[in-house]
């Protein structure tokens, strides 16, 4: 049996129905309750309390691991998860990391990152360790204005990074978890090309077949938006991030080829096949 934590996200479903369709039992686990597909088995557990998944972990073998940003909050131990794991009998973890640690291995919520990825390889356990760049659905940020005004609001309009498409990083886990070939590897997960938020514009204008227009946020704009919804901290560090990338945030990774055999999905297709999100 193999548990997907994460299970209502963007790489949680997708990687959950890869796995059933694949013929294996499957536990999801969510905060809250949550529709999955036949034959699938839910648990509502909150991750910041590693005892309560139990019940979740109750005879698995495998387990994929993603962490929402709360459970780096300070009093948090992410790392119990995986001793909790261990303790039920779990063997295999797939843990979803970030390219950050390589990256800008300085900022505090990547330290801890690297920090679980060390005590995962510490563990005994059986481990894969994936670390995604920016994500292609970081573009829903957008999806109000673009149903609303046709706009897209945006800072560094001409400034781009290879983000990855999730249903590309599900379909990486989803192999992962099914292939011992892939224990002990380490993955940097990016899309095929480099793109820009203007870029990203167009292709959901084209996906939308009517123009969508770009407006370039100041940096102080973009800055006061994101406080809104995320640590001021987080706010200014992805601002760095896309602001000015460095080289190994602006590389083209052949990792997502590598594990699946094809090319990563560009920007424009993961467009077309989310494009209900911006009528």
């Amino acid at each position: 049996m193999i548990v997907v934590t994460g299970a209502t996200g963007n790489i949680g479903r997708p990687l959950t129905q890869a796995l059933a369709e694949a013929g294996q039992e499957v536990t999801t686990v969510s905060r809250h309750a949550a529709a999955v597909p036949d034959g699938v088995r839910h648990v509502v557990a909150d991750l910041a309390d590693p005892a309560g998944l139990k019940p979740a972990l109750a005879g698995a073998k495998s387990l994929f691991l993603l962490l929402s940003g709360d459970v780096h909050a300070p009093g948090a131990h992410p790392a119990d998860i995986i001793r909790e794991a261990r303790a039920s009998g779990v063997r295999r973890v797939v843990l979803l990391s970030t390219l950050g640690v390589v990256t800008r291995p300085s900022g505090q919520t990547r330290i801890a990152v690297r920090a679980l990825e060390d005590m995962l390889r510490e563990s005994g356990l059986a481990w894969v360790i994936l670390r995604p760049g920016g994500f292609a659905s970081n573009a829903l940020w957008w999806a109000e204005s673009v149903r609303t005004h046709r706009t897209v609001a945006a800072p560094f309009g001409d400034v781009g990074v290879p983000v990855v498409d999730p249903a590309d990083i599900a379909a990486v886990a989803a192999a992962c978890l099914l292939d011992d070939r892939h224990t002990g590897g380490i993955y940097e997960l990016t899309g095929p090309e480099v793109i820009t938020p203007r870029g990203q514009a167009e292709a959901i204008a084209a996906a939308l077949g009517s123009p969508v227009r770009f407006h370039e946020l100041t940096r102080g704009e973009a800055r006061a938006a994101m406080a809104r919804s995320m640590p001021a901290e987080l706010a200014d560090d992805t601002l760095d991030i896309i602001g000015s990338p460095n080289p190994a945030e602006l590389r083209v990774s052949p990792d997502v080829r590598q594990v699946l055999g094809r090319p990563a999905r560009p920007f424009a297709d993961w467009a077309a096949r989310n494009v209900a999100a911006f009528r």
